[in-house]
């Protein structure tokens, strides 16, 4: 006599089918043949900013020579940058949380953002120096 189907054994064929109805093609198992890289969205404090590149103070560390998708708010304005690190730094210990300094520069920055990013950098000063 072969074992009793339990519930749980009618929940897993179900689940199964459930996704492979929801696919639209097979997934083929990698057996450890593919490696990749996640991009998340991490917060940083832009120390520095010009119109070549900006300095940045973060949580995580950023790899020498790596590219990273930036999103930056120059005032109302929304502007998503390419950047690479040019270099990087642990800046400050504290307790359980550490700080990296990190350089980068644009690449390939479209002339529309560097314009923005330079009225934004003047605007800054005109606020700044009180005219």
């Amino acid at each position: 006599m072969g074992r009793v189907p339990q519930a749980h054994d009618f929940i897993a064929a179900d689940r199964q089918r459930i996704m492979t109805i929801k696919r639209e093609a097979e997934r083929v198992p990698m057996l450890g043949q593919l490696t990749g890289e996640i991009m998340v969205f991490e917060p940083m404090s832009v120390t520095q900013l010009s119109v070549k590149g900006l300095a940045v103070d973060t949580r995580v560390p950023l790899h020498l020579n790596s590219l990273h998708d930036m999103r930056l708010t120059l005032g109302a304005l929304p502007v998503v940058v390419k950047a690479r690190v040019v270099h990087s730094h642990i800046s400050d210990v504290d307790q359980d949380v550490v700080t990296y300094h990190s350089g980068l520069e644009f690449i390939e920055l479209p002339e529309r953002v560097r314009n923005a990013i330079a009225e934004f950098l003047e605007l800054v000063k005109t606020q700044r120096s009180g005219v």
